[in-house]
């Protein structure tokens, strides 16, 4: 017997659609106004939107657990229907349902691990722009060494030293290794606001380092973080997918949408669509990550269209 999930989801793409059109109608500052006035940064805001909330509500969304196997031989590699929207699997797992459940494990590291990254990378960059001198020296020295080492081969020692990571390690490991980059760009604007008068004048007033760099230097690196979150997001998600198809990342019975991937390997040529749908899901969302980046920095830093000045961008690279 089929099941019929609580919420079709018809109903979540129609409440994904009003809700950008009612951000976009009631968009007020010009900050607002740059974003929506972009159409694939809006378009991608409501992608975005779209899988975050079949994520969110996945039990309700999904007919079925991502691990049933509802008939695995009597529904085995069966083609998209109206029973089964996205077809079923080698196993006779629904596909669509693995898939709503799969965004939640994909999207829920890739935004665990930016946090950390961004968190980490935003701190140590502040830290070497504003003390500057033997702090940036060390500091910078270590980024360096960290961007010289391949993420994914860090991630396969730790893997082949111990056991398979679960989500949450592994978010935590690719956002203890993916905070580098991160660094020199906040590093970078942090070089310029320290010279700013408002900073100056805290300094003036006697505030501690820590809190001119928390109250005054961070905020004014807010765009570059923001931006710089979004892309992390979409790197972490590649990251995640790249090692679950490999047997590195996410292990079965957990559905990601790397590990679909990875279970529909073998039948690409008779049953394509078991590593189709995720795949455009990771392709979507990733796409999606990158146009809403680039509404943003648009939006934050109107200066953006024209380039950032040589100075900055000579310290960017």
């Amino acid at each position: 017997m089929t099941a019929v999930p609580l919420v079709p989801p018809a109903v979540v793409l129609g409440a994904v659609v009003l809700s950008v059109g009612l951000l976009e109608r009631r968009a007020r500052g010009p900050a607002a106004r740059r974003f929506f006035g972009s159409p694939a940064a809006a378009l991608g805001l409501g992608l975005l939107l779209f899988f975050g909330l079949l994520a969110l509500l996945a039990p309700l969304v999904a007919p079925y657990r991502p691990a049933a196997q509802i008939d695995i031989v009597g529904l085995q590699n069966r083609p998209p229907s109206w029973h089964y929207l996205l077809g079923t699997d080698l196993f006779g797992r629904d596909v669509f349902s693995r898939l709503v459940y799969g965004g939640r494990v994909s999207l829920g590291i890739g935004i665990l691990a930016t946090l950390v990254s961004v968190s980490l990378g935003g701190a140590v960059g502040a830290a070497a722009g504003y003390f500057r001198r033997a702090t940036d020296a060390v500091l910078m020295r270590l980024v360096d060494v960290g961007l010289a080492v391949p993420k994914i081969f860090i991630v396969l020692v730790a893997v082949a030293l111990g056991r398979p990571l679960t989500p949450v390690p592994l978010a935590l490991l690719l956002g203890l290794t993916g905070w580098f980059a991160t660094s020199r760009l906040v590093r970078a604007e942090v070089l310029s606001l320290r010279e700013r008068e408002f900073v100056e004048a805290a300094r003036a007033l006697g505030a501690r380092p820590w809190r001119v760099i928390a109250r005054h230097v961070l905020p004014g690196a807010a765009a570059v973080l923001v931006v710089s979150a979004a892309l992390s997001v979409a790197n972490m998600m590649l990251l995640e997918a790249g090692l679950s198809f490999i047997g590195a990342g996410v292990q079965p019975p957990v559905a990601s949408w790397g590990n679909m991937i990875a279970d529909a390997r073998d039948v690409l040529a008779t049953a394509p669509w078991t590593s189709l749908f995720p795949g455009l899901a990771i392709t979507g969302v990733v796409l999606a990550l990158h146009a809403v980046s680039d509404g943003l920095r648009e939006a934050l830093d109107p200066q953006a269209r024209r380039g950032p000045p040589a100075s900055v961008a000579g310290e960017r690279s």
